[in-house]
């Protein structure tokens, strides 16, 4: 069985995690993935998998699949107007063609 999505990246810091793990919860996506990033923005290099002293210096990357554009769309908003003005991030959208096996998302 397969069925049609969204696909919300965030990439921002990783201190952050909990605050934007807990909005994704609240607008009701059934799940999300979380992996370490780095790279190059407006806000300078970042790198990931590099020995720090503390965690508030690495970025994280949210991947989550939505049901609709519209819960996507929703939790962009909410995220970039509680954190995107004071700290590094984007958001972007990715049509899903097909989830395969749906019955679990």
């Amino acid at each position: 069985m397969t069925q049609q999505a969204s696909k919300l990246v965030i990439v921002t810091e990783k201190l952050l995690l909990k605050q934007i793990a807990q909005i994704i919860d609240e607008a009701g996506a059934t799940g999300y993935t979380v992996v370490d990033a780095g790279g190059k923005g407006s806000r300078n290099v970042r790198s990931s998998g590099q020995p720090t002293v503390s965690d508030t210096c690495a970025n994280i990357k949210f991947e989550v699949l939505t049901p609709n554009r519209e819960m996507a769309v929703k939790i962009s908003d909410e995220v970039a107007s509680q954190f995107f003005d004071n700290y590094s991030g984007i958001a972007y959208l990715c049509n899903v063609m097909e989830v395969l096996h749906a019955h679990k998302f």
